[in-house]
């Protein structure tokens, strides 16, 4: 039988499921920073406690119930995410909350909404259909918002027999307290580099881009992967610091808001550790300008932080990255 049913899945996350579920536990809170599979963890281990034929390394792939969980429509799985990324990773939407949609009524949410976690309270008090327990996966835990994560709080407390619950989080310090005091606690492994470039080469990603593509998601897998399928090259990667410097608007042309403001704090994050004496993390040292005195990085760091809070509130794209552009520019060029 196979380590795993999915080729693709990265051995640091297959290690890290073998030795989970050699533990007993009815709630697991995975954490760590974002890129790390906490995820791809969490499915692993909601696929082995419903599968009918599961080993100690995992589901068997080939069940009716692991068939179930592929096509995203397992009886017995609930899963508990904003609903941007339910649609994204291919979950069905509760009928209400896909017609309101439709409809047009409102926008996808992207925090976990009170009415999902009533209907996820409400599965744990059903009988299993299948017979074989239950589960819960809830990703991203942190984008519970007080209400939600006290909702959940009741059925951890006093969880039905058959019922387990996975919450995997990349800011778990957001969470509740006794929602952490609540679950088995597992620091997602982060894992050796050899390691990520030759699974990211199994993915299809030459070895040179490979390297790129990790050193600009901070040495985080599931990011570099990302940022492979993202069609984004190396190459501009790396151009991107001094055509910052020039002010071309040109270089964050077809990038989102969000995703523009998160490549001038890694930009920011690499001139402010040159300055005090540490190893850029994003971009290659030849690749950055000169940078500017501290002061001027620190402001831009806040200014930054400020930005990314509304990122993803309905402006016009084009002149607020011509204005994160100018400020960036500014700072680049500053003398005090």
């Amino acid at each position: 039988m196979s380590d795993s049913p999915s080729p693709s899945l990265a051995p640091w996350i297959a290690a890290q499921r073998t030795s989970l579920l050699a533990q007993r536990g009815h709630a697991w809170l995975l954490q760590g920073p974002s890129g790390l599979g906490q995820y791809a963890l969490g499915m692993e281990l909601v696929r082995a406690w419903l599968c009918d034929a599961p080993t100690e390394k995992g589901a068997c792939g080939h069940c009716s119930s692991c068939h179930a969980i592929d096509v995203r429509t397992h009886a017995d799985l609930c899963v508990l995410m904003p609903e941007v990324q339910m649609m994204a990773l291919g979950w069905p939407l509760s009928e209400k909350a896909q017609a309101d949609i439709d409809d047009k009524k409102r926008k996808p949410s992207r925090e976990i909404r009170v009415e999902a976690m009533r209907d996820a309270v409400e599965f744990a008090q059903r009988t299993s259909a299948r017979g074989r327990g239950k589960a819960v996966l809830v990703y991203p835990a942190e984008q519970m918002n007080p209400i939600t994560a006290n909702a959940l709080l009741k059925t951890l407390e006093e969880p039905p027999g058959d019922v387990r619950f996975v919450l995997a989080s990349e800011a778990a310090h957001q969470l509740l307290p006794t929602i952490r005091s609540r679950c088995l606690g597992h620091a997602m492994v982060w894992p050796a580099e050899a390691d990520m470039l030759q699974w990211l080469a199994g993915q299809g990603i030459e070895p040179a881009a490979a390297a790129a593509y990790l050193r600009s998601a901070g040495g985080r897998p599931d990011d570099a992967l990302a940022l492979a399928r993202s069609g984004r090259s190396p190459q501009a990667w790396a151009a991107l610091p001094q055509a910052i410097a020039r002010g071309d608007v040109a270089a964050l042309g077809d990038w989102a808001p969000a995703q523009a403001i998160d490549a001038l704090q890694k930009l920011c994050h690499d001139l402010l550790a040159v300055c005090v004496g540490a190893a850029p993390r994003y971009f290659a040292p030849g690749d950055l300008p000169k940078p500017p005195p501290l002061g001027a990085l620190t402001r831009w760091s806040r200014a930054l932080a400020q930005a990314a809070r509304t990122a993803d509130h309905p402006f016009n794209t084009g002149l607020m990255l011509e204005a994160l552009v100018a400020q960036a520019r500014n700072t680049l060029h500053s003398r005090h």
